[in-house]
């Protein structure tokens, strides 16, 4: 019993030190090239093991009050197939608003098929299901909890895509919940609905948002998705040069990654970071760093008191000070909690989905991001954010250090959260 013991200390001992203490991979480019640079499109698409395609149109919506009526009209247009993946399906008053069109679609013969994340919908799994399930509708619970997979717990699905018909898709931050477009009464306060974007995609590169929605799809039940009404020939629709950035924490190095650090090292003039949880490691510090001292604008807009996650809202702060005294410029948004997922690149490219800036995203989650150059399209997501950081204050440097006593001393004592966050 006792060398029982001794084996299993020493087990949990490597397993702590494998979780926390893994070092991370010094992303960083062989020589610095530009975004502008005529083969640069290649190398991002080559790079990341991404399909090329020109000719899509893209249609932005500013927060749930614009998306969601969106979304939902979409799905009352399908005729064959509707397919989402979830992170978040929070039942409430806008999920009873999808479960009611979903179950009638499928009463009407267009196939649903829905995967939600077994932690991030674990709420969902009662009455809406059974409703769902009635109707028709097919759903599955990504990375349940088994004996034999609680390897794979820390790895979840925090894509939120929805697509109709595999021709109309929507992507970006928000999952299905009431925070998104109701007021919400919590800590004895009103809170205003949360700020976060979504874009709508017609085009060829739907196809492949279809391909990732199919792909945890086959993984929770072992089918393949085939046939026309999955994958319909897609011709040209609009101006959008887009290629999707699909990631897994299969390889440490992810698509997701590589796309963000190449493109912020490749920036010329401006960066500019929307997110809701902003923990870059070392290497992605290093790089924003030197982006900056060589003329690069960047900003970072980031919640502020309104956060949902606090602690994390705390272990962001504490690595601002070097960051600012390289250039960066840090807002925090005040009116209510943002969620939106941006990073838009010299006014020309812009990579839009699920992705934080944070080692959970890049490391330990299934993600989704669309990659987009065009030059209209980032002009209309900068308007939203020029607003985001009017309604923000800024953190200078002076600021910072004057930050509240409590903060410097528990703030080193929070860095766990930047390798598992």
């Amino acid at each position: 019993m006792f060398w029982l013991s001794i084996a299993g200390g020493a087990f949990l001992t490597w397993l702590l030190l494998v979780f926390l203490f893994t070092p991370g991979i010094n992303y960083h480019l062989s020589e610095r090239t530009s975004v502008h640079e005529r083969d640069f499109l290649y190398t991002l698409q080559s790079t990341c093991q991404a399909a090329l395609h020109h000719g899509n149109a893209v249609t932005v919506f500013t927060n749930g009050v614009a998306f969601y009526p969106a979304m939902l009209t979409a799905i009352g247009e399908a005729t064959r197939s509707i397919n989402m993946e979830l992170y978040i399906f929070q039942p409430g008053r806008i999920a009873d608003q999808f479960v009611a069109e979903l179950s009638a679609k499928a009463r009407a013969g267009v196939t649903v098929t829905i995967v939600v994340d077994a932690i991030g919908s674990l709420s969902l799994w009662g009455r809406p299901v059974r409703k769902l399930r009635r109707a028709g509708c097919r759903i599955q619970s990504y990375q349940r909890l088994r004996w034999y997979s609680l390897a794979r717990l820390n790895n979840r699905t925090h894509r939120e895509l929805l697509i109709i018909d595999g021709k109309v898709a929507f992507i970006g931050g928000a999952g299905i919940a009431d925070w998104w477009v109701y007021p919400s009464f919590k800590r004895m306060r009103w809170h205003k609905p949360w700020r976060d974007t979504m874009v709508r995609i017609e085009g060829p590169v739907v196809a492949a948002l279809q391909g990732v929605a199919a792909e945890n799809w086959l993984e929770c039940c072992g089918e393949i998705l085939t046939g026309e009404k999955y994958f319909p020939s897609l011709g040209p629709l609009g101006e959008t040069t887009a290629f999707v950035i699909k990631s897994s924490p299969s390889d440490r190095a992810t698509a997701s990654r590589v796309t963000f650090q190449t493109l912020m090292e490749a920036a010329d003039h401006s960066i500019h970071i929307s997110t809701p949880y902003f923990l870059p490691d070392r290497s992605l510090r290093r790089a924003l760093m030197e982006t900056a001292r060589r003329g690069v604008k960047i900003t970072v807009v980031l919640p502020g008191k309104k956060t949902d996650q606090k602690w994390v809202r705390l272990a962001s702060r504490r690595m601002w000070g070097r960051l600012m005294e390289a250039g960066l410029r840090v807002f925090e948004y005040r009116g209510t909690m943002t969620h939106a997922k941006i990073l838009i690149v010299d006014e020309l490219w812009c990579v839009l989905g699920t992705t934080n800036i944070d080692n959970r995203s890049f490391e330990h989650n299934d993600e989704v991001n669309v990659a987009m150059r065009d030059r209209s399209l980032a002009a209309r997501l900068l308007e939203d954010y020029q607003r985001d950081m009017t309604d923000s204050e800024e953190m200078t440097l002076e600021r910072w250090k004057r930050r509240a006593f409590w903060e410097k001393i528990v703030g080193p004592f929070v860095w766990i959260l930047e390798r598992q966050q």
